[in-house]
């Protein structure tokens, strides 16, 4: 299957680079390139694409407004952020906000050609050393990040996680789509999606992603227990 990416880069000599990269991977086609935000969405709008990547840093309407607007908009494509920055702040809210993945721009070919298709299917791919930021920013007390681990477990004690959606939760943390969640736990895959529904509900989150990160980030006997 063909994976169509849109790119969203206001740097002209970076978007033509990725561009041609792309292109000569067999299971991609790049349908369409934009240098801003408002072209950015309207490119989203007119070619659907399965997977775009956005930079955070452009003038006008910012890399994070454009997101916001792209999953409101396009909501089946993919965001992924891919980006020079390192601030766990936006990677919060980029994943608050329904990014898919966060990736800084020195990844190499191989790795992003990996990430689009994980990104694709439904899966988070976040750089490695970013994962390990918001990991950290999330064992902070509550006051200092927008992912609150006390918050959430609060919210979860209040109403309890069952034992299906904790093992959902620990498919989650290991970056399974719905559909690999279904397989393994022999569950329909609209019966996962429900079940991530309720957990994002319960938890008080907006994204799986945040899900995945928040599982990683905790002791794994309270992930796989009573509460998480």
């Amino acid at each position: 299957m063909t994976i169509r990416i849109l790119l969203i880069d206001d740097h002209t000599l970076f978007r033509s680079g990725v561009h041609a990269l792309l292109q000569r991977t067999p299971d991609f086609e790049v349908v369409g390139e934009a240098a801003d935000g408002h072209e950015g969405i309207k490119r989203a709008k007119q070619f659907c694409p399965d997977v775009i990547l956005l930079d955070i840093n452009m003038p006008g309407l910012s890399g994070l407004e454009t997101l916001r607007l792209l999953v409101q908009d396009v909501p089946r494509a993919a965001v992924v952020m891919l980006t020079v920055s390192e601030d766990v702040e936006e990677l919060s809210v980029a994943l608050r906000d329904g990014a898919c993945g966060f990736l800084l721009k020195n990844i190499e070919a191989d790795t992003l050609a990996a990430a689009i298709r994980k990104a694709a299917a439904g899966r988070p791919v976040i750089a490695d050393d970013m994962t390990a930021k918001l990991v950290a920013s999330m064992r902070r007390p509550a006051a200092q990040t927008d992912v609150a681990p006390a918050a959430n477990a609060s919210v979860a004690a209040s109403n309890p996680l069952t034992s299906r959606e904790r093992d959902i939760i620990r498919e989650l943390s290991r970056g399974a789509s719905n559909k690999e969640i279904a397989r393994t736990l022999s569950l329909a895959e609209s019966t996962v999606k429900i079940h991530v529904r309720n957990i994002l509900r319960k938890l008080n989150f907006t994204s799986r992603v945040q899900v995945a990160l928040y599982a990683a980030g905790r002791d794994a006997a309270s992930v796989l227990t009573e509460s998480i």
